[in-house]
């Protein structure tokens, strides 16, 4: 089947919020401490006794399509190695930005729609973090 695409799932949805992340903890000492204190939070059980489970398995496209099924939030943040991130914004975060909104999600920058960006070189870097509407805009209010 090379040449193809298969269809999957028609007119599938994101759910507007879900209880996975997908973060590099690894460079968790990298991240502004407004990341971190996000991530905290997630880690912690709160008045539903339940926290956010970590899935990441650094690939894009596997952690994007659990998250795309799923809910919840994907990220590759900004940081003190990589100042504007380390994904590139045509080819690949303006790509999945497209096909998160089309199923109702959101991706973001931290400061605006992906797909409001307007490139200024080909291999741009941005941050990325997608997934859940609920989950991005969260986020966004920590980050703000």
């Amino acid at each position: 089947m090379y040449g193809e695409f298969v269809l999957t799932q028609e007119n599938m949805q994101t759910p507007k919020a879900g209880k996975i992340y997908a973060f590099n903890e690894g460079n968790y000492q990298l991240w502004d401490d407004n990341l971190k204190k996000y991530i905290d939070d997630l880690k912690d059980p709160g008045p539903s006794g339940k926290p956010y489970s970590a899935r990441y398995i650094g690939s894009l496209v596997g952690d994007f399509h659990r998250t795309l099924l799923y809910g919840g939030i994907y990220g590759y943040p900004r940081d003190k190695k990589s100042k504007n991130g380390k994904l590139r914004l045509l080819y690949e975060c303006a790509p999945m930005s497209f096909i998160v909104e089309q199923a109702g999600g959101k991706g973001s920058d931290e400061r605006q729609r992906v797909l409001d960006i307007t490139p200024t070189e080909i291999h741009q870097r941005v941050p990325l973090y997608i997934g859940s509407v609920e989950e991005v805009e969260k986020l966004e209010k920590y980050l703000a």
